[in-house]
């Protein structure tokens, strides 16, 4: 499987503009800028684009490994935030946040491991090993924040 974009720039950095487009052209010919990506202009970013695939990858992972649980899964909510630390010119952080609705005869504890899991085996999170990514879910009663290398780090019922 190969999946592609396409970038088209023109013009210096701070006045210059560009365009993205997918090959399903659900973006086509997005705009972004230096405004879009470092103030607060109208268009897209690449940090958005990574935290919407990141959110969706990740959200998509948890539900394939609920379904081959033979779990019927209901509503998943994602929140993705990359974290760019300016002064070092890297992306350091990503945070996913999930909230869930709850399944039928899961426990909080099976929901967690199931999230965990997921964490670990989305296909962008493999591909992001240099970043730490941490995740706080939310489900039913549980309200727990993993750190970034799969540590619980605090729990409250």
């Amino acid at each position: 499987m190969k999946r592609s974009s396409k970038a088209h720039w023109n013009g210096d950095l701070s006045t210059g503009h560009g365009e993205l487009t997918t090959d399903s052209l659900v973006l086509n010919k997005t705009g972004y800028s230096f405004n879009t990506r470092f103030a607060d202009g109208v268009g897209t970013n690449p940090e958005e684009l990574l935290a919407a695939s990141h959110a969706g990858c990740f959200t998509m992972a948890l539900a394939y490994a609920l379904s081959q649980a033979g779990l019927k899964v209901n509503d998943l909510d994602t929140t993705a935030v990359v974290i760019v630390d300016m002064s070092k010119s890297s992306i350091t952080d990503i945070e996913l946040t999930l909230d869930a609705a709850p399944i039928d005869s899961l426990s909080e504890e099976a929901f967690l491991h199931y999230a965990i899991g997921a964490k670990q085996s989305c296909l962008l999170s493999k591909a992001l090993t240099g970043v730490v990514i941490s995740l706080h879910v939310n489900y039913m009663g549980l309200h727990q924040h993993i750190d970034g290398n799969a540590k619980s780090v605090d729990h409250v019922s």
